[in-house]
């Protein structure tokens, strides 16, 4: 697979143009001088001995697999349960676990998973800042040992930084979404679909269009003190390859909030629009070709700008507006009896 590129970003203006290009980059050593990752390169008693000054005693989310899951936090087989069990824990008790396994080279997977720093570790974001983003972005800790989680993408811009052991990231533009045979949506490991295969061992004959993928596919092993960029709704893979192995990660919207969020025009689309006859779905193709991704430039540009409309630049104000007529739209459409 092709090697992750590699750039020097090191300020806002440069993080801006690489979420301009759309494209993962992988910066080395962004987070080498972190307190915490000086700490986890001493072992991990100093790294849990580290967090545990910030540890507030919240119960997070935590995950824990048998060893007959062999890290891949996954589906059962049908589809329905899960091949994990997860929880609440305070972070302390997921050390000691951490420990005790790494200790005994025990193979259930365990981790603590996007953890919000500002409850549960207060004082940890001001001890190891991320100079590229503002304040009012809250780095994420994900701890644990050997998971592996499966591939999926989100909504979000996000730059994940490597604080202990090593990760290897495999990603996929999101035109591979055909590919990578992704699962169901109502029901996934942790919120966001999943792609079926197994990467360590691909089912091509089960998967075929999986080798197309991995055409597309970019890798990259990541060591502590290293973080990657992973561009808004890239499928990306995580393998963790330590006996403690920890992440923190930032999520950032790159569109307006106060419009909605696309994915849930996506689910919409997918009711009303995807069990149409294919002439109409290919009429509304061009519907959408044409006002929403604008393939052939701006579908205003023969107007006025004042009678534009919706087709115009919509402030605030305007924006508000047609979300809360969609908003009784749709909540008149759902009070219809069939």
């Amino acid at each position: 697979m092709k090697q992750i590129r590699e750039s020097n970003a090191a300020s806002p203006e440069a993080l801006a143009a690489l979420t301009a290009a759309a494209e993962p980059v992988v910066i080395r050593g962004l987070a080498a001088r972190w307190p915490v990752v000086e700490a986890g390169r001493q072992g991990h008693v100093a790294l849990f001995d580290y967090l545990s000054r910030f540890d507030s005693g919240q119960t997070v989310g935590t995950v824990f697999a048998p060893a007959e899951a062999g890290g891949r936090l996954f589906y059962g087989d049908d589809l329905f349960d899960m091949n994990f069990r997860s929880g609440r824990a305070r972070l302390g008790k997921t050390f000691s676990f951490l420990a005790q396994y790494a200790a005994s080279g025990e193979q259930e997977a365990l981790a603590a998973q996007s953890v919000p720093t500002w409850n549960a570790l207060p004082g940890f974001a001001e001890a190891n800042p991320l100079p590229l983003l503002g304040p009012e972005i809250e780095p994420r800790v994900w701890i644990g040992n050997r998971v592996i989680v499966a591939a999926h993408n989100d909504p979000y811009e996000n730059i994940a930084c490597v604080v202990a052991g090593r990760r290897r990231f495999t990603l996929f533009p999101p035109d591979q979404v055909e590919n990578l045979y992704i699962g169901p949506f109502e029901r996934t490991p942790a919120g966001a679909t999943i792609s079926l295969v197994e990467f360590e061992n691909p089912d091509l004959e089960r998967f075929p269009r999986f080798a197309q993928a991995l055409e597309a596919a970019q890798t990259v092993e990541l060591e502590a003190g290293d973080a990657i960029y992973v561009p808004y709704l890239w499928w990306h893979h995580v393998r963790s390859l330590d006996p403690v192995n920890m992440l923190v990660n930032y999520w950032w919207p790159a569109h307006n909030q106060g419009r909605g969020a696309p994915r849930d025009a996506f689910m919409h689309a997918m009711l009303t629009l995807r069990g149409l006859p294919p002439a109409h779905r290919q009429a509304w193709k061009a519907m959408f070709d044409h006002y929403v991704f604008r393939t052939e430039g701006d579908a205003a540009d023969h107007l006025p700008v004042e009678a534009r409309g919706i087709l115009g630049d919509l402030d605030e104000i305007a924006g508000r507006e047609l979300l809360t007529i969609l908003s009784r739209v749709l909540a008149e459409s759902a009070g219809k009896k069939g």
